[in-house]
């Protein structure tokens, strides 16, 4: 089958996010077709370039989000009408107004008041509608026009507090944010040489990724799966609260209304953790489409540390990942410092990059206060002070990869604030190592019954995890084997491929065959489709020729007509 991968900031970037599961997805599905659709987020993750692709990736094709290219698209005055009565009910949704307040579209529903939902899909696909017609929205989106137009839905009666309060900045950051995610209603993706010469619509995240997806399953029936492994409103939360409260509630708004609609209108969602899929119940999806798929890690590298436990040093901690202020690296210092007050020769070795200039801050502040927890402590006088915490990143000549790290050392701790999925956890439980951790996000769900967990913010229950596991090797050995075989069993890259084969098949299944055969009266003829075109097999063939709107090689081209049966001769009867 042939596969429209969608991606935002990440596949086939070299420095994209979930780069590596989509290029394990990619190659560990050689028998399928891929055509790659990327969003890029900055100039510097396109001039870095791809990483190398396999023979099966028949098609990239990638568009800007930092940079708003101008479509030079001068809409006249129905264009205008059109995109002030959908744009206008998009802001209306997002601030709370109740249908037909604040003089936007009232025809989309008429009759029955639309619930919020309808009224968001409907703006949506109409602005998608206009787009297309018109051959792009850039312009009006970045207009004065589209302000004036949230503003109006501001301060119409019935706008929630927070949108009341807007002001001018605030509708300004607005505005440039919804033209930014609002950018790929006008790309030319949609077409039956495009999106709609694919199977299925895989995104590999939602927001932005997701819209591609969306649309084409509005223009050409595609249907479409979402994956995520953390969700995008969480996301929202976590990493703006500083923002203003008009700004933070009409954002969250549309990254809602955005998540809501990809889970009704996908056939399938699928969550990275259980912690993932109660944010998107919450959102509205569906808990017939939910499936969980953990991430898949390649055991390859690991499996030569958790085959050699004698190389472990029982004396060391070890804390491996971004370094940044969620990882909460401070609490684990205060804890080590209880750990060395019982276990005098113990070390703590964190081995980390900085999470970029916000990261290399922190990274600077654990420093010094590493210095004042722990003055270097020299065997006498004349000889060069050690300390017992060292900070250290992956790639040195001691360190060439993240198995060596987890090898040093007896214990792996994690001392998160927040987290997703733990992936330098599942690492370390790859690796055989005894792991204490944090009880946040899905650590709880990952770890199982193979580690110790403690509240976070709380350096005392850290040190007393780490020291109960220090003094005990024995423990340390039947909790690291056990972790060993449940990171085996459940985050392999054999599991998630095999797990997103099997939804490939189902989904294409039970997906309608969007070829229309015609009889003599021009009419769609009932059961002119075989039903081998239901089998989920490998469709395309290395001609160039298209298959129209996604199916069969035999189908390609125009909707044809049924010939007449010649009747058999009469001896042959």
């Amino acid at each position: 089958m042939r596969i429209g991968l969608l991606t935002e900031g990440g596949y086939p970037y070299v420095s994209g996010d979930a780069r590596l599961w989509c290029d394990r997805l990619v190659h560990g599905l050689a028998q399928h077709e891929f055509d790659v659709y990327a969003l890029s987020r900055s100039e510097h993750q396109e001039d870095e370039g791809w990483i190398p692709l396999p023979p099966n990736v028949r098609r990239v094709r990638t568009a800007p989000l930092w940079m708003a290219e101008d479509d030079e698209v001068a809409l006249g005055r129905r264009a205008r009408r059109r995109f002030t009565e959908y744009f206008g009910e998009l802001a209306a949704v997002l601030c709370g107004v109740p249908e037909g307040a604040s003089g936007a579209v009232r025809s989309l529903s008429e009759g029955v008041p639309a619930s919020e939902a309808d009224r968001f899909a409907n703006a949506l696909y109409g602005l998608a509608e206009l787009a297309r017609d018109e051959g792009g929205l850039a312009g009006a989106l970045r207009s004065e026009a589209a302000v004036r137009i949230l503003e109006r839905a501001c301060r119409a009666p019935g706008a929630h507090r927070a949108a009341r309060e807007a002001r001018v900045p605030d509708l300004l950051a607005v505005a440039a944010h919804l033209e930014r995610a609002l950018r790929p209603l006008s790309l030319d993706w949609y077409e039956d040489d495009g999106l709609g010469a694919v199977d299925l619509c895989h995104a590999a995240s939602g927001g932005t990724a997701v819209l591609p997806g969306l649309l084409a399953r509005h223009f050409t029936g595609v249907p479409l799966m979402v994956t995520e492994y953390g969700v995008r409103l969480r996301t929202h939360y976590l990493t703006t609260p500083d923002a203003p409260p008009a700004v933070r509630s009409l954002l969250a708004a549309f990254q809602g209304r955005l998540a809501a609609e990809a889970y009704g209108r996908a056939e399938v969602v699928t969550a990275g953790n259980t912690h993932t899929r109660r944010w998107q119940e919450r959102c509205g999806a569906d808990r017939e489409k939910l499936r969980t798929v953990y991430p898949g890690m390649d055991a390859r590298p690991f499996a030569e540390v958790g085959e050699s436990p004698d190389c472990v040093d029982p004396d060391a901690l070890v804390w491996v990942g971004r370094v940044e202020p969620a990882k909460d690296l401070v609490s684990l210092l205060h804890a080590f410092a209880e750990v060395r007050k019982r276990q005098p020769k113990t070390r703590l070795r964190i081995v980390g990059a900085p999470a970029g200039p916000e990261g290399a801050a922190y990274l600077g502040h654990c420093r010094t206060l590493a210095a004042q927890l722990f003055p270097d402590e020299a065997a006498g006088p004349h000889a060069a002070g050690d300390n017992p915490v060292s900070f250290e990143e992956i790639g040195g000549p001691d360190l060439p990869v993240a198995a060596y790290a987890y090898a040093s050392g007896a214990v792996t701790v994690l001392s998160s604030v927040v987290e997703g999925f733990p992936v330098g956890l599942a690492e370390a439980m790859l690796c055989g190592r005894a792991t204490v951790s944090t009880d946040v996000g899905a650590v709880v769900e990952v770890i199982g019954g193979t580690g110790l967990v403690v509240p976070p913010r709380n350096p005392r229950a850290l040190a007393e995890a780490c020291v109960a596991l220090l003094r005990d090797p024995e423990r340390r050995a039947r909790l690291g084997a056990a972790a060993r075989a449940r990171a085996l069993e459940l985050f392999t890259v054999e599991q998630n491929i095999k797990a997103f084969h099997g939804i490939y098949l189902e989904i294409v299944s039970r997906a309608p065959v969007r070829r229309v055969v015609l009889d003599g009266a021009g009419e769609p003829l009932p059961f002119s489709v075989p039903a081998e075109a239901h089998v989920a097999v490998r469709w395309t063939t290395a001609s160039p020729r298209l298959a129209a709107r996604g199916g069969p090689g035999w189908a390609a081209g125009r909707p044809v007509r049924a010939t007449t049966p010649v009747p058999a001769p009469e001896g042959a009867r």
